[in-house]
């Protein structure tokens, strides 16, 4: 089965033009597993002036994320159902996401913005139409103030700004994936996050399963008390307090 293409749209052929008033100088992260359809969509972004970068993974997306303005995700990917990463990117961070996907039913559109999704376009599309799309999801985000992006537990503050923490106003040293996986935990209080989850969207695929113990025993060592982190037996980790 032919992968789905773009709509045909007037005046955006092999000779694309930018059009005035349409969005230019985005940072967009193209998430879309069909190499051919995902290729010519980065190939357009390019050519109206956005820094586009694309990966075939979810995995991979989550470890793609600093620096991009929007997330182009598609559904169907091999790793992860695109419906997962989206709801991952929800849970630490307030980036745009726009699905484009060919499943375009009432059920996958609903779930789509239930997980965090800023807007829905179904495959085959007008370029025209996700420029527009794109241009009023960012216009959203920048009529929004900007807001520090702080936690704080009790006496545990965590500045995802600044990437800086600290206990009882004494800093706290982390490593990048240290910081990264306390933040997760942290942006999801109460909640009990899988290993799996962890290791994607923290490491990606590519590392064990003793790597997040490794790193929550450093966490625990750092922060004066292992009730910081707790284990839940069979299932992942949870933020606690000390």
């Amino acid at each position: 089965m032919p992968s789905p293409r773009f709509a045909e749209d007037e005046g955006f052929g092999p000779t694309t033009r930018k059009v005035a008033g349409l969005p230019t100088g985005q940072r967009i992260l193209v998430v879309d597993n069909d190499s051919d359809y995902a290729e010519a969509l980065v190939c357009r972004l390019r050519r109206h002036g956005h820094e586009t970068t694309r990966v075939q993974q979810g995995g991979t997306a989550l470890q793609s994320l600093e620096d991009i303005d929007l997330v182009l995700l598609d559904l169907e990917l091999p790793d992860l159902d695109g419906l997962e990463v989206c709801g991952a990117i929800r849970s630490v961070s307030c980036l745009p996401v726009i699905i484009v996907t060919a499943r375009g039913t009432e059920l996958d559109r609903v779930l789509g913005l239930q997980a965090g999704a800023d807007d829905f376009l179904v495959k085959p599309y007008g370029f025209r139409e996700l420029l527009a799309r794109i241009d009023a999801v960012m216009r959203r985000v920048h009529q929004q103030p900007q807001r520090v992006r702080e936690i704080q537990h009790g006496p545990l503050k965590i500045d995802a700004s600044s990437r800086e923490v600290s206990l009882d106003g004494r800093e706290v040293g982390l490593t990048r994936k240290e910081f990264d996986l306390l933040h997760l935990l942290a942006s999801n209080p109460d909640t009990v996050i899988p290993r799996k989850r962890l290791l994607q969207q923290v490491w990606g695929d590519s590392w064990s399963r003793r790597t997040v113990d490794t790193h929550v025993s450093s966490l625990r060592s750092k922060l004066g008390d292992s009730g910081w982190i707790i284990t839940v037996r069979g299932v992942g980790f949870k933020l606690g307090s000390a």
